[in-house]
């Protein structure tokens, strides 16, 4: 206990002021303290004891849509940085979402949905591949790691990418379906929405999704020697709080020109999208994470659960 009031005393300011940084004047974050004390710093310890000098750990995090997932990761990095004296990287999976003239041309060859940013297939699975060997090779250089902009739905140009100019400690790998498992064939069947229902009547879009999960991401997951999971408790939740986060991202965007932000309509057929996983996650990442943050329906953290391996 002594070790992580240590760590809070040191860390307290600079998590509280990141929080701060994400708060607006209508969404604002609730019992802070506990939520970096007794849940994040007991995390960050966890990670810290597995972290190896020679090679990277690389930790998935995982959450449905505005769960969650950067304001956590943040959080994390911040305390491993600071009292544990690790180089960390924190990426998502969104950063490398192909880019829009890419997923024009699979919309074309695959399905329309395709063109819609977000699910398995959407993301340049070569680029994350190459990422994760090079990060790991023993002849480390320079490296330079997309960005994606979600206000214009496209990569930002190459010199507004990230810039790993030393091999990190730990790799904060987050994203909405980072370590998702393929379904059954009896479970595509039925889809299981309106936007399934009209838009995907012959299961091809739910098929493709589902085989990229069986291979490509199947081998990209494996790479993980760690999930936390962050588990909201329906839904419903998650639709909620990610409206609150669109709207966010209207207010800290300066220039509205070109945006590609959604309104709660475009917002509530996109989470359809993400349903199908989402739902098999809640059943499947329980079984599968190492940590899993059950949160509540005022979006803290009420509990966590640390798996024994």
């Amino acid at each position: 206990m002594q070790q992580v009031n240590d760590c809070f005393d040191k860390v307290k300011k600079d998590c509280l002021r990141f929080i701060s940084s994400q708060e607006t004047k209508k969404d604002k974050f609730k019992n802070k303290d506990k939520m970096v004390k007794s849940f994040l710093i007991p995390v960050s310890f966890w990670i810290s004891k597995r972290a190896n000098k020679k090679k990277p750990l690389m930790i998935g995090l995982a959450g449905g849509q505005g769960s969650g997932k950067t304001t956590i990761s943040s959080i994390l990095t911040l305390i491993l940085q600071k009292y544990f004296k690790l180089k960390v990287f924190k990426v998502s999976i969104d950063d490398f979402y192909k880019t829009r003239k890419d997923r024009k041309l699979l919309s074309k060859n695959k399905h329309p949905l395709l063109m819609t940013r977000g699910v398995p297939g959407t993301h340049d699975i070569d680029l994350m591949l190459k990422f994760f060997k090079k990060v790991k090779s023993k002849n480390f250089k320079n490296l330079e790691v997309p960005k994606f902009n979600k206000a214009i739905d496209d990569r930002y140009k190459k010199s507004l990418w990230y810039k790993v100019k030393s091999k990190p400690d730990v790799i904060i790998f987050e994203g909405w379906c980072v370590g998702a498992r393929a379904q059954s064939s009896k479970q595509l069947k039925k889809p299981i929405n309106s936007l399934e229902k009209v838009y995907d009547q012959g299961a091809r879009w739910r098929v493709h999704v589902n085989n990229q999960l069986k291979t490509n991401y199947k081998t990209l997951f494996k790479q993980l020697d760690g999930l936390l999971y962050l588990k909201a408790r329906n839904f419903n939740l998650l639709r909620e709080w990610r409206l609150k986060q669109e709207r966010k991202l209207w207010a800290q965007t300066k220039s509205k020109k070109n945006l590609k932000i959604m309104s709660n309509g475009d917002v509530i057929n996109f989470m359809q999208t993400y349903q199908r996983i989402t739902q098999q996650m809640f059943k499947d990442a329980i079984k599968r994470s190492s940590i899993i943050m059950n949160l509540n329906s005022n979006h803290q953290i009420e509990k966590i659960k640390f798996k024994k391996k």
